[in-house]
């Protein structure tokens, strides 16, 4: 695929999307993801009121109903929702190169940048500013917040170019998200969800007043462990590996993975971090779905 071409996003997935408002919790006070704080008045999405019709104003906006029994124009106004910023957090450490047996050819890099894709499609529709944001071995790569089509493209140029490698790099080297990420913006983190770096960087984001989410994706491996025979499990980070018969020790690994997720749920809710689960071989806006909730 040429690195100039937009991160594919099927059909379906994109049509759907067209029904969801991804929005921030900080804003109107609720506990999830909830609605953009409004003080101006146009043509939004929520009805607010209507007025006399004015010259200049669109002839879609007119209430042909209420024409009828007044004999006299009227628009409906909405409120409109202020515009937010949101950033998208990318954990493209060695893990995100991990693959499905089922499906070798999407790595877990792949539908983070698809999902990531599906995030910009909605941030777009809802005239928000948006940015990126990842990490690799090779540091922190950065597309500042901006808006429209131009800004998409500047987006999946990045995603084009991302490499699964290496480890999260150290606290200090992470100061551009700091920089860039401010107080209300709300952030969603793609990722394993694994690397306490990662875990520690979102409890402090919430606690500075930013609106955070941890979007993690799992392989369809790392939820069945589908392995049967003997197999050499290795860590794509440390190098560490692992001899082991799949069937036997299967068991014991879902109880730990359970006990771990369990543990990381936990953690995230006291720190004050949204966080949702997905799979890879799960569509890209189910996640999107828990998280953003259809338009009314």
């Amino acid at each position: 695929m040429s690195p100039h071409a937009p991160i594919a996003i099927p059909a379906d997935v994109r049509s759907r999307l067209k029904a969801l408002r991804l929005l921030p919790r900080r804003a109107s006070g609720a506990k999830g993801i909830g609605q953009h704080a409004s003080r101006s008045r146009g043509a939004g999405l929520e009805f607010a009121q209507y007025r006399a019709y004015e010259p200049g104003d669109e002839l879609r906006q007119i209430d042909w109903k209420l024409y009828a029994r007044s004999d006299r124009f009227f628009v409906r106004e909405s409120e409109r929702e202020s515009p937010v910023t949101i950033w998208i957090l990318i954990d493209a450490t060695a893990s995100a190169g991990q693959r499905d047996r089922a499906r070798p050819d999407l790595s877990r890099l792949d539908h983070l940048c698809a999902t990531a894709a599906c995030i910009v499609e909605l941030a777009l529709q809802q005239g928000d500013r948006f940015g990126l944001i990842a990490v690799n071995g090779e540091g922190v790569h950065l597309v500042p917040s901006g808006s429209g089509a131009r800004q998409r493209d500047r987006i999946h140029l990045l995603l084009h170019r991302l490499r699964a490698s290496g480890a999260w790099p150290a606290a200090d080297a992470l100061r551009p998200v700091w920089e860039r990420v401010q107080a209300n913006d709300l952030l969603v983190a793609l990722g394993d969800g694994f690397d306490d770096t990662g875990t520690v960087l979102l409890e402090r984001l919430a606690a500075a007043r930013r609106d955070v989410v941890q979007l993690q994706v799992l392989t369809a491996d790392e939820r069945d462990f589908p392995f049967q025979d003997g197999h050499r499990f290795r860590d794509p980070e440390t190098g560490e590996e692992l001899l082991g018969d799949g069937r036997a020790i299967r068991t014991d690994y879902l109880a730990r993975f359970a006990e771990a997720q369990r543990m990381l749920q936990a953690r995230l809710q006291r720190g004050g971090v949204a966080h949702v689960v997905t799979h890879t071989d799960q569509p890209l806006d189910a996640p999107l779905r828990m998280l953003a909730g259809s338009a009314r």
